[in-house]
């Protein structure tokens, strides 16, 4: 079973798969309009010094978001190709 992370979890260069949002109305319907939605692949992009903003590819898109905001987006990690073949 795979554990779900916070999207604010993802360090560049890593993916991860939307499995749920949890924000208030107004952010989780902006955060559906980015194209976050269940399934939807996303991965960790670039990174602020401080942490506090990252950028992020949803849709062919980069988005860049604040890690509060993020932190209500849950992902499924993204298994390493090796792992996926295996299986």
């Amino acid at each position: 079973m795979t554990q779900a992370i916070a999207m604010s979890a993802l360090q560049a260069g890593e993916s991860g798969y939307v499995t749920e949002l949890s924000a208030s109305p107004a952010m989780e319907l902006r955060l559906r309009d980015l194209g976050l939605v269940r399934g939807t692949r996303v991965t960790c992009v670039l990174q602020g010094p401080g942490g506090g903003l990252r950028a992020y590819l949803i849709r062919g898109a980069l988005i860049a978001l604040r890690k509060g905001d993020a932190d209500g987006v849950r992902l499924e990690r993204e298994r390493p190709a090796a792992v996926r073949r295996a299986t």
